[in-house]
């Protein structure tokens, strides 16, 4: 979909620190982590919402967040993760996400109060991301 920053993104034309690329879902920083390593993972096809999404989606994108979830332990040290998705309401980009958000214990989160950080640089970013990608790969 033209208008989309998720597409624009799967297509490579809007930059991101990807840490996942298969051929059904694509894995990438988000811009304003609740912490450092928050992930989000899209399915390639454009899905406005959960309610869209096929069964032939449904598998490679929740076993990509499944994947995710156990890689934040290994790349960041995190003690587990918090695994979301909005639909519709709080959905920013309307394009079907999963936030994986790698948790500690005592970390602040509290209920669905998400405060956001940023990352110092892209330099950082790309960090993250790297340790993401090196988890997956193992």
């Amino acid at each position: 979909m033209a208008d989309c920053l998720f597409c624009s993104i799967i297509a490579g034309t809007t930059p991101a620190q990807i840490v996942l690329d298969t051929p059904d879902v694509v894995g990438f920083l988000d811009i304003r982590p609740v912490f450092k390593g928050h992930t989000l993972i899209v399915p390639r096809a454009h899905v406005p919402t959960m309610v869209e999404m096929s069964d032939e989606v449904m598998v490679p994108l929740f076993g990509a967040a499944r994947s995710v979830a156990d890689a934040v332990r290994t790349a960041f040290g995190a003690q587990g993760s918090f695994v979301a998705v909005n639909n519709v309401v709080s959905q920013s980009v309307p394009h079907l996400h999963v936030h994986v958000v790698p948790r500690t214990k005592g970390d602040g989160l509290r209920g669905f109060f998400w405060p956001r950080t940023k990352y110092a640089d892209e330099t950082e970013a790309a960090e993250y991301a790297g340790k993401l990608r090196a988890a997956l790969a193992t």
